[in-house]
């Protein structure tokens, strides 16, 4: 008798294993987190929170939006919101949604490599739901449009994350994994990318020229093509609205803060003078110091020239100045100068970039290109710099983000970033770009 209860006990056990592998829900026995399918519970697993790497894909925001808790409040039948996972391998992976829907059922649309699957959810509770499965024929960014195809309540759902597994999910996944500011502000942002120009030993170089081109159809929103960066500050254009761009100059103060009005007086930037309509200030966030900016209507397609001086007084202060070339006006403007307080130096760390400050544009790419770098020395030397190192900032270090290039681009250097292309530039590599023996024709006794 006692062997027969063994054997039934372990046919029962057989019996509930089956089921279980084809999803359904035993009475009585627990699954973690409540899941749809026990597919889920793989090594390979991965949970994508869509609040860092979801957005809403139409421009009407009523009714649903993205936050840190995810998609949130989700009536509006027109929205649709669009997430981003970046694979290193090939292979089958299955999709699950992890959600609740506040009241009723809804069928939901998954669309990705060209496959839209479609799933009905239902459940006060935060579940997985099971979507299906993808077939990735190529490494690169995956999109997921995620859209409402009908609701019996007032909400589609409020989705927490993507989770993920199979045979092309592994370590090389790329995704935001965790909240490093307010709403995920530097994983939407996107990474910045950096070109640090190599300049020769033994120098002092007083004067750092630079040419900009913004391709056509570059010149997006809350862009910041960086020309001039030197340790202390930086200097380039800015696209700031539809209908606003900058010419902006700003130098650090040595006292380490975000907050402006917590710098000592005796460690202020002091504005020694400023250029036509330039506007001048303080700023703060990223740091803080003394800041400038020229409203200027620049044009995608044109190239821009920027020349930054770095002027010690030997008397702890170093001033710096900065001039802005228009092609459309034909002249040489001043920007501003400033003078830095514990600062004895020559212009150190040449470098420009690329950088999105918006976290609402980190969708869309851009690029711009780099030419004709030089410096020119205390006694009067120009020499050319045709050789930088390419680097990207922790959004892309960290492997959150992977959308981003630079190198050579028709004799330019040039950087590129946002957007989730799928191909990438490896960090810290160097890029020589011919020698174009162009030397600046600016007379600097001369310039405003």
């Amino acid at each position: 008798m006692k062997l027969m209860k063994a054997i039934l006990t372990i046919k029962l056990s057989s019996v509930l294993i089956a089921l279980l592998g084809m999803g359904f829900a035993i009475t009585g026995f627990s699954s973690p987190k409540k899941t749809v399918s026990p597919q889920l519970m793989t090594d390979s697993l991965i949970t994508v929170p869509l609040g860092g790497n979801a957005w809403r894909t139409d421009q009407d925001t009523i009714s649903g939006s993205i936050s840190n808790n995810g998609v949130v409040n989700w009536g509006n039948p027109q929205a649709s919101f669009t997430a981003y996972i970046r694979v290193g391998r090939t292979g089958k992976f299955k999709l699950y949604l992890n959600l609740t829907v506040p009241g009723g059922k809804s069928k939901i649309a998954v669309s990705a490599l060209g496959i839209s699957k479609q799933v009905v959810v239902t459940g006060s509770a935060l579940t997985d739901h099971y979507v299906g499965e993808w077939q990735v024929t190529d490494t690169g960014y995956v999109a997921f449009k995620i859209k409402g195809i009908s609701k019996t309540g007032s909400v589609y759902a409020n989705i927490s994350s993507l989770k993920l597994s199979g045979a092309a999910i592994d370590s090389k996944t790329t995704y935001v994994k965790n909240n490093e500011g307010e709403f995920f502000y530097w994983g939407r942002r996107g990474p910045s990318v950096h070109l640090g120009y190599v300049v020769p030993d033994g120098v002092n170089a007083e004067w750092f020229y630079n040419e900009v081109t913004v391709p056509t159809g570059n010149d997006v929103l809350h862009s910041y093509f960086m020309a001039d960066g030197f340790n202390e500050g930086y200097f380039g254009m800015q696209v700031n609205s539809a209908t606003e761009r900058h010419i902006l100059f700003s130098v650090w103060s040595p006292f380490k803060t975000d907050d402006p009005k917590a710098i000592p007086a005796d460690q202020k930037i002091l504005m020694l003078k400023k250029g036509d309509n330039v506007h001048t200030g303080e700023f703060g966030s990223e740091g803080s110091g003394g800041q400038s900016y020229l409203n200027y209507n620049w044009q995608a397609g044109n190239t821009y020239k920027f020349i930054i001086r770095a002027k010690p007084n030997r008397q702890g202060r170093t001033e710096y100045t900065a001039y802005f070339y228009a092609p459309e006006l034909n002249k040489w403007l001043l920007i501003a100068s400033f003078s830095r307080p514990k600062t004895d130096t020559y212009l150190k760390h040449l470098h420009s970039f690329l950088e999105n400050f918006e976290p609402e544009q980190g969708t869309i790419i851009r690029k711009v290109l780099f030419n004709n770098q030089w410096i020119c020395t205390t006694d009067g030397k120009w020499i050319e710099l045709n050789k930088a190192r390419f680097t990207a900032d922790n959004t892309g270090a960290k492997g959150y983000r992977m959308d981003y290039a630079g190198g050579l681009s028709g004799g330019n250097f040039y950087l590129q970033n946002c957007g989730f292309f799928s191909h990438y530039t490896p960090r810290n590599i160097y890029f020589e770009r011919p020698l174009a023996a162009k030397q600046p024709q600016v007379d600097l006794s001369k310039l405003p």
